[in-house]
């Protein structure tokens, strides 16, 4: 793989004259993007903030292989397994995987968590819908070997060899990497799905909750967090902070929840007088993994990827948060534009900025603030500290003097 070669900057010697201004400026942007406003930005993406959800695995061990030749490149080749792995779920079920990353040494008894590919290391990679792909069209989903060795060209494919020219092509996609399989036929299979792979969507968590996270008012059902899955039912479970509070987890009309399906949506309701606080729901079911899904370990080049699953335990969380963070809001006045923070004289609530059409569920729930108040409240901060590290910078050498001398 090819690797980033930096170059020496050569010392230029003392920053002089007008040389200043680049370095004034390089502060600036330099402090800006470590505003804290800039990372709560970063923070609302939901590849980032979203709660961990789906299955949880343990690495049992490369089942059914064959072998590989890598080439590395400093010109050494050397032989690898490659192969089918076998996970064993959390709470029951078991998964088949393919290592993602060629360079990993899967370790077995490693704990696993599903993710989503903007997770792991298939984020930005092009080639992540085509890695899908061959999933789907190789073993295991095909398990007719005769059939997949005649549309591959392969001659004769066992389980070992099939196993093998799928996770070749999978790397090969992945990393760019020159591999190439062993045995013959595993080779010709691998060849083929490269060529043939199209591109596949990224599949759904086995189990989700849209959003993980919903903020708003006391006296009012805060939500709604929308239930993703393919099991037929999941139960809803708030935790014991929330009973104990008298939140309860109902549907649109109030009616309290102890099972969902998919597309089912949660409210959390919260009671007029209860103190500011935080509640979660767990909603637990079994299905099976949708192919193509990753699981990571915390080590990238570990990462496994969905080639088949049995019915498996997965389970997701979602939190709510009360009271809703204030928000600061343009109020239109007979002079210009005024800001007003939400709740003081002349403010409009979020919830009542209702369009005529809006819903009685619209009306009801109240998701939070804007993801830009922060930010906006953060740039502030950091210009008034900028503006006072210029001035220090200007006042110890002024650049007109230093102009002069340069």
């Amino acid at each position: 793989m090819p690797s980033s070669v930096h170059e020496p900057v050569p010392d230029s010697g003392p920053v002089r004259g007008s040389a200043r201004r680049p370095l004034v400026v390089a502060l600036l942007a330099a402090a800006l993007a470590a505003a804290p406003g800039a990372q709560a930005a970063a923070d609302s993406d939901p590849a980032v903030s979203r709660a961990p959800e789906g299955a949880s695995a343990v690495l049992d061990r490369l089942k059914t292989y064959g072998q590989a030749v890598l080439h590395s490149g400093d010109g050494s080749v050397r032989q690898i397994p490659a192969g089918l792995y076998e996970m064993r779920v959390d709470g029951g079920g078991m998964l088949q995987t393919y290592g993602v990353g060629v360079a990993g040494n899967a370790q077995p008894q490693a704990r696993y968590t599903e993710s989503g590919w903007a997770g792991s290391p298939l984020a930005g990679n092009r080639e992540a819908g085509r890695i899908r792909w061959v999933l789907e069209h190789s073993y295991p989903q095909l398990n007719d070997l005769a059939g997949l060795a005649k549309v591959a060209g392969a001659g004769a494919l066992t389980a070992e060899s099939a196993a093998a020219g799928t996770q070749v092509a999978i790397w090969r996609l992945a990393d760019g990497v020159q591999v190439e399989a062993a045995d013959p036929a595993a080779e010709k299979l691998a060849d083929y799905l490269q060529r043939q792979a199209g591109q596949l969507p990224e599949p759904p968590a086995s189990l989700g909750l849209d959003p993980g996270g919903v903020s708003g008012a006391v006296g009012t059902r805060l939500g709604p967090v929308t239930v993703r899955t393919g099991a037929r039912s999941v139960s809803v479970i708030p935790d014991a902070a929330a009973v104990a509070m008298g939140v309860r987890v109902v549907d649109a009309e109030g009616r309290p929840l102890q099972s969902a399906v998919n597309g089912s949506r949660l409210y959390f309701e919260v009671p007029a007088g209860t103190p500011d606080g935080t509640a979660s729901v767990t909603v637990q079911g079994a299905t099976e993994v949708p192919v193509g899904r990753v699981f990571t370990s915390g080590v990238p080049a570990q990462a496994q990827i969905v080639a088949g699953s049995s019915e498996s335990a997965a389970a997701a969380t979602a939190t709510a948060v009360w009271p809703e963070p204030p928000v600061v809001q343009a109020a239109a006045t007979a002079g210009g534009n005024a800001v007003t923070p939400a709740g003081q004289p002349g403010s409009q609530s979020a919830a009542a900025q209702t369009t005529p059409d809006s819903s009685d569920e619209g009306r009801l729930a109240i998701s939070g603030s804007s993801a830009a108040t922060p930010f906006i409240a953060s740039l502030a901060v950091g210009l008034v500290v900028l503006g006072g590290l210029v001035v220090l910078l200007l006042r110890k050498r002024p650049l007109d003097e230093e102009d002069g001398h340069a």
